[in-house]
């Protein structure tokens, strides 16, 4: 008898285990991408609670959040050959969370590397002047094209913004010295 009780503890304890190890739960700002012995479920679970099956499915959590992306300082060459450091800010979220999972590797590291290398393309076809004064056209330009390389991966970029430019010490002292000498050459009165 008393082994009998065991040996229904046990088993209850091992139900109860197994029903604990199958609740998950979601946030609201969560979804749960799940793979059913390797395969990917139809639709994401989530927010709130679900049950897995044990062994059977795994689950990656995907964050919805808007996401702030540092762009790493880019050394450019502007068209008008001005070297420049540049750096600047993506924010992008998550919205087909299968996608960001299953169609590339390292969401995160992928729409880094798209943003760097579309930062430095875009601002090396222009000028100095053009980088400097119309920054929200250029940040338009970059927005569009990083959103459309990442938007088979289920990421909607929303924002990038060009946040810093820095020209070498040489090139700004040149660059004011200039523009000294030309208001001078403008303001010479006029014998006529």
């Amino acid at each position: 008898m008393a082994a009998a009780l065991i040996i229904v503890a046990v088993l209850l304890a091992l139900v109860v285990l197994f029903f604990v190890s199958a609740i998950k739960i979601a946030r609201e700002y969560e979804r749960g991408v799940v793979f059913r012995l390797g395969r990917l479920f139809p639709e994401p679970k989530g927010p709130g609670l679900f049950l897995l099956i044990p062994i059977v499915d795994r689950m990656v959590r995907v964050d919805l959040r808007t996401v702030t992306l540092n762009i790493p300082p880019q050394e450019v060459i502007t068209k008008d050959n001005v070297p420049a450091r540049v750096n600047a800010v993506a924010y992008f979220r998550i919205v087909e969370p299968k996608n960001a999972i299953v169609q590339i590797e390292n969401f995160m590291v992928a729409t880094s590397q798209i943003a760097q290398t579309t930062l430095r393309s875009v601002l090396g076809q222009h000028q100095l002047d053009e980088l400097l004064a119309e920054r929200e056209k250029i940040n338009a330009i970059l927005q569009g094209i990083i959103d459309e390389a990442t938007s088979p991966w289920g990421i909607k970029v929303s924002i990038v913004e060009v946040k810093d430019v820095e020209i070498p010490s040489g090139m700004q002292r040149a660059m004011a010295r200039q523009a000294e000498s030309t208001p001078k050459a403008n303001t010479k009165p006029r014998n006529d």
